[in-house]
């Protein structure tokens, strides 16, 4: 079983940028796909980014062009590049990983918390106004 651990949240102005990145233990997780999802107050937590295991992405609408996943199968990492943040990108940020997968995956098959069998514990992120 892999361990999943977030780092890199923190408190940034709107406009910033912050680098979370997403370290596995265990065994390596380069045979599934890593996921990011966030969870705002009150709020059910939502997709945000994902990586097949071949390195096809996909985002949500809310964060394209903003932010950027990407993974290092020698580090046994993922990270995600969080651009020209706003107020509303505040949540905690959680990665996730599916068992192994198919080469190629959908942004629906990323999109779905059902595909992730295992899970970080979360860092925030708070962006000001």
């Amino acid at each position: 079983q892999v361990q999943l651990v977030e780092s890199g949240g923190g408190l940034v102005q709107a406009g910033g940028s912050l680098r979370l990145t997403c370290a596995a233990s265990g065994r390596t997780f380069s045979e599934a796909a890593v996921g990011w999802f966030r969870q705002a107050p009150g709020q059910e937590r939502e997709f945000v980014a994902g990586i097949g295991r071949g390195g096809d992405t996909h985002y949500a609408d809310s964060v394209k062009g903003r932010f950027t996943i990407s993974r290092d199968s020698a580090k046994n990492t993922a990270s995600l590049q969080m651009n020209s943040l706003k107020p509303d990108d505040t949540a905690v940020y959680y990665c996730a990983a599916t068992s192994r997968t198919a080469f190629y995956a959908t942004l629906r098959y990323l999109a779905s918390q059902k595909s992730y069998v295992t899970w970080g514990q979360g860092t925030q992120v708070t962006v000001s106004s």
